[in-house]
């Protein structure tokens, strides 16, 4: 096994991040589906990835800051990771859960980036630091109300204070926070009605879960047992936890050659039916929409499946920490009856002020979440007057990234004056690419794209502008790359609460993009067009050519700085020094199975003469074999190859 952080340095936050996000990547959609409390808006999920989301960017780019400034090997400093992981969190939190989980974050940053901090914390800091979070969300929330992430928060922080007795290791001290926040969980519906009649454990709490296992991968290199058998570790034995996640591949592993798929760790293929249910073509407006695509598409297919309706969860077994007494009832008004509007915004104001904003907007709603400090803050509220609780925070300061959501009746988003809305098109295609070329070529075939730069991968919300600038009622949504399979998928969920009916193809290069886009025909029925395209995405192995930055493992051996990779559909299968001889054997391979057309995307930085090598050797090793050559600009890699 790998070594791994036994204490919490800048490493460790930023390995932690990535871990929480793919964890809350795979559980979001069953972390939505049981989202009943304070409002059944079935998003907590989704809120809870893009808050940590935000996070986890806010993280890279410290580091990404470092090693472009030259600062040495060290890199940041656990102060500087904590503290723009919490900054992350609270500029992106999304939803009641994702505010709260913001103020988890900063309270724990707090403790790790105090003034006199270590450089790296061991498991007392962590204790602190988790005690920390709970007491400090728990001042964030108005009126704070038992059986919520909340409880789950404090029976964290409590597991932890009893584990960090004598041993002062990080993983004893997660692994206690983790184990202590399933046991409440499991609690979560003899506290609550809402979540007793349902017959679920509390939402937000399950995404808190999720990300404490995460932690425990941090410290020890192992997902806890709970997590491996029923997903991200929110599961109890009642069953009601998500299930299937695999282990997410850690910092202490080997080495990550310079593009993430080129050690091939196990990313799922998009042709496995097992794996390829992300790609949820369900719509969002009657039965016909509903309908899964007439025609199955074979093994070698990304499919898109249609996600079945979750079965009510169990609800779990008595628990000795549950509270006393009847479940508490609901903090806000029966189903129907309660505040109409989500209001969310940023806030630049001082302490008094927003001591004043808290009692107007107590007044005003429910669900009032204020978290941040310094002079930042993000304001969570539920009212029936959002002009009023917008009015609030400009009394209060500036308040910018304001967001107003109609319960039931999808986003509305506050912008300039109205005017008469255009008239949707039918159907649309949004596409991620990884270059300028690319983009060109794209747009002029019809698709609203989203430049992917090297090293710059989209944000989800990035994707949702890019659904609503396509403004169609029907969108067809191209990832175009393995490692973005959650992201589009929360920004496939998103949009559809917002009334368009999304198809994710799992595509996995730019190369089956543009095989999908090729037999794009808004003429057919939604599904025969998403089955065609998927079809023309699975039909197209694909490949690519680059080079690596650092001395790292790859599935064909050992590969150095300086050394040109080949791989095949994600994994590495050329090592070689020569780029022109690494194409052309990876052309060969590639060939070697059958194809009809081969694709060579060309990166900036390939010599011409490398791409009429490929051209001369198609044409006179593979008669029947067409070529296309395209220019794909800043794309990353040298060469993307497509072969259908």
């Amino acid at each position: 096994m790998a070594q791994v952080a036994q204490t919490f340095d800048a490493p460790a936050v930023r390995t932690w991040c990535g871990l929480a996000l793919r964890a809350l990547g795979r559980a979001r959609e069953e972390i939505d589906a049981i989202n009943v409390y304070p409002v059944a808006d079935g998003d907590t999920g989704t809120n809870l990835y893009l808050t940590v989301e935000s996070a986890a960017a806010a993280v890279e780019a410290v580091f990404a800051g470092h090693e472009a400034g030259g600062t040495g090997p060290g890199g940041p400093s656990l102060a500087e990771a904590a503290r723009a992981m919490a900054h992350g969190a609270l500029i992106g939190a999304r939803g009641n859960s994702g505010t709260i989980l913001a103020q988890l974050l900063r309270g724990m940053a707090e403790v790790l980036a105090a003034e006199g901090a270590e450089a790296r914390a061991d498991g007392h800091g962590l204790r602190r630091a988790l005690r920390r979070a709970a007491d400090s969300a728990r001042q964030a929330v108005a009126h704070p109300v038992e059986g919520t992430v909340l409880t789950v928060a404090s029976a964290a922080a409590d597991a932890a204070d009893t584990a960090c007795g004598t041993e002062g290791d990080c993983g004893a001290v997660a692994r206690a926070a983790h184990e202590g926040a399933r046991t409440a969980l499991a609690a979560t519906p003899g506290q609550l009605a809402a979540l007793e009649r349902a017959g679920v454990v509390d939402a937000g709490g399950s995404g808190l879960v999720a990300v404490l296992a995460a932690l425990v991968e941090t410290f020890t290199g192992q997902a806890p047992a709970a997590a491996r058998s029923r997903g991200t570790g929110t599961g109890t034995e009642a069953g009601t936890g998500p299930a299937g996640a695999r282990r997410a591949p850690e910092a202490g592993d080997r080495p990550a050659v310079p593009h993430a798929r080129a050690c091939g760790h196990g990313e799922p293929d998009a042709g496995d039916p097992d794996t390829a249910g992300a790609a949820d073509t369900v719509g969002t407006a009657g039965a016909a929409d509903r309908e899964a695509p007439a025609t199955p598409a074979p093994r070698a297919v990304p499919t898109p499946a249609e996600a079945p309706e979750p079965p009510p969860a169990a609800p779990p077994p008595a628990c000795a920490h549950a509270a006393p007494g009847p479940p508490a009832e609901s903090a806000t008004a029966p189903p129907g009856h309660g505040p109409a509007f989500e209001v969310i915004y940023l806030l630049e104001a001082d302490d008094p002020s927003v001591a004043r904003l808290r009692r107007r907007l107590d007044a005003l709603g429910d669900s009032l979440v204020v978290v941040g400090g310094d002079g930042l803050w993000n304001v969570h509220v539920h009212v029936d007057d959002a002009g009023a609780a917008v009015e609030a925070g400009v009394e209060a300061g500036r308040p910018h990234r304001i967001r107003i959501t109609h319960f039931g009746a999808g986003d509305a988003h506050t912008g300039a004056a109205a005017r008469p809305p255009r008239e949707r098109a039918q159907r649309a295609v949004v596409a991620v690419v990884p270059g300028e070329g690319l983009a060109a070529l794209c747009t002029e075939a019809g698709a609203t794209t989203v430049l992917a730069r090297p090293g710059e991968p989209p944000a989800s919300g990035e994707l949702v502008e890019a659904v609503r600038r396509a403004h169609a009622r029907e969108v067809v949504l191209l990832p175009n790359d393995a490692e973005l399979r959650d992201t589009a998928a929360a920004a496939a969920e998103q949009a559809r609460g917002e009334g368009v009916r999304v198809a994710l193809i799992p595509t996995r290069s730019a190369v089956q993009g543009i095989a999908a886009l090729a037999v794009h025909e808004p003429g057919r029925r939604f599904d025969e067009d998403v089955v065609a395209m998927t079809s023309a995405a699975g039909a197209t192995r694909h490949g690519e050519v680059t080079v690596a930055e650092h001395r790292s493992w790859t599935s064909a051996g050992i590969c150095q700085a300086g050394d040109v990779l080949g791989l095949i559909d994600g994994d590495v299968a050329v090592i070689g020094p020569d780029v022109a001889d690494t194409a052309r054997a990876v052309l060969d391979r590639m060939l070697a199975g059958g194809g009809e057309l081969v694709t060579l995307v060309l990166g900036e930085e390939l010599p011409d003469s490398v791409a009429d090598g490929l051209e001369t050797r198609v044409r006179e090793s593979y008669l029947a074999v067409d070529t296309v050559v395209l220019r794909g600009g800043r794309q990353g890699a040298l060469l993307l190859i497509g072969v259908e």
